[in-house]
């Protein structure tokens, strides 16, 4: 099979699409020169995984999408993400590319805290979003797909705590690619500055189970000295999405940035999720958690690499593969000279429940360092016959018996996101992925 490589715009449709929502001229000059970069740019060359023939060039760019004055017009698989008896209080929901609701708490509004779609801060805080915008995480010219990310940006989210803010109630935004052709190239900015606090959730979902279409999402996570970011999230693209999703963080001197990843789509998927500790004391806890099922391939790359003294990182992978589906999880932990106390431990373990099933756990330690701790674990099997065993001599059928075991495999990552609905939403797309 060939899939046509030609890039869909060109610069005047960039430009013109700049200029239709009124972005400043830095970024109409970042757009196409981003553009020319991805001409002669390659694709990323993830490991183990041949990318060549994927679709990431055959998708309608824009869309938009009703507004909503109350979370009871939704649809129930959108409302599914929210605890009826207690409504978020800081949430903005993306439908298409409209924002189609937004609230934010007026004591954080008071505060300096903003929570706003990308194209909003480019305009009422062009100097918060300039400074950050794919500068200290993610870098235009890594390949291909950066650059046409940068290219092609369609939405996204801004969030910027100020110094010695706390926000106790997480910030939630749901991305609903409601039209079953349209791209989401999302751009998420988070930047925690000095001493502050925050909680991030983001949810995706689709619907498009034939039709093609496409997903290139990178998010920035920013944790500036003593700050400390919790991001999760759920990915649930449907099977004709195509999917590039690079989360990169970036923290400074004491500060923490936590993943609770639920990597739950239906489509080919490769993900990046990749944390550099550069601050003395920095730390960083990477989780994920997937389900992969008919013939989709998948590579998950979680990458953290520490330059800070005493700086601590952790990685733990838990994937469940079943049909034929195919997935290679990469766990890196990379110590560089000067690191000296650092910490580097990493876990990796697959379950797959059928013969043609495959899944490859990769633990990869580089240390140039001498004064350092590091371990890593990784195992690929199937279903423990004990297990089954135990639970069916006490009156339980095979099929709960194997759910049951499933549920306990994925929990040490489930249970790390933040938001009860959520938290439940990610526990039905399990079970329903695996039933």
């Amino acid at each position: 099979m060939t899939v046509d490589t030609k890039l869909p715009y060109d610069k005047s449709y960039i430009g013109q699409f700049s200029s239709e929502r009124n972005e400043p001229i830095w970024m109409k000059e970042l757009r196409v020169n981003a553009l020319e970069q991805a001409e002669s740019l390659e694709l990323p060359k993830p490991d183990k995984t041949k990318i060549g023939n994927w679709n990431f060039t055959r998708f309608k760019h824009v869309a938009t999408g009703e507004t909503i004055s109350s979370l009871t017009e939704l649809p129930a698989e959108i409302q599914d993400f929210f605890d009826v008896d207690n409504l978020p209080e800081n949430l903005v929901i993306q439908r298409n590319h409209t924002v189609a609701f937004a609230k934010l708490n007026e004591d954080l509004m008071n505060k300096g805290v903003i929570f706003t779609d990308i194209f909003t801060a480019l305009k009422e805080h062009e100097d918060l979003v300039k400074r950050y915008y794919m500068k200290d995480a993610v870098s235009i010219d890594e390949h291909k797909l950066t650059a046409l990310h940068a290219a092609l940006m369609n939405g996204g989210i801004f969030v910027y705590v100020p110094k010695n803010v706390q926000i106790e109630e997480p910030l939630q935004a749901v991305f609903w690619q409601e039209d079953p052709e349209v791209a989401l190239v999302n751009h998420v900015l988070v930047v925690a500055d000095e001493n502050s606090e925050v909680t991030y959730v983001e949810n995706y979902i689709s619907n498009n189970k034939e039709e093609a279409t496409v997903a290139n999402i990178v998010t920035e996570v920013i944790a500036q000295d003593n700050a400390k970011i919790s991001f999760g999230a759920v990915d649930n693209f449907a099977a004709g999405t195509t999917t590039y999703i690079n989360r990169r963080g970036v923290a400074y001197r004491h500060a923490t940035i936590d993943w609770a990843l639920g990597q739950m789509n239906d489509g080919n998927t490769v993900s990046e999720n990749v944390t550099h500790l550069i601050g003395d004391g920095s730390v960083s806890n990477a989780n994920a958690v997937t389900v992969g099922r008919g013939k989709q391939i998948q590579n998950f790359t979680a990458k953290i690499a520490q330059w800070g003294k005493n700086s601590d990182a952790q990685i733990l992978q838990r994937g469940v593969m079943k049909e034929s589906a195919t997935s290679i999880f990469n766990a890196i932990g990379k110590i560089e000279h000067g690191a000296s106390g650092a910490n580097n431990e990493q876990t990796s373990r697959v379950l797959m429940l059928s013969e043609k099933a495959r899944g490859d756990a990769n633990p990869i330690l580089l240390i140039d360092e001498d004064d350092v701790t590091a371990g890593h674990a990784a195992s690929v099997g199937r279903v423990d016959p004990m297990q089954l065993y135990y639970l069916m001599s006490r009156g339980i059928t095979q099929e709960e018996a194997e759910r049951l075991i499933i549920h306990g495999f994925l929990d040490p990552v489930v249970s790390q996101l933040p938001i009860a609905a959520v938290k439940k939403q990610l526990k039905q797309v399990i079970e329903r992925k695996v039933n």
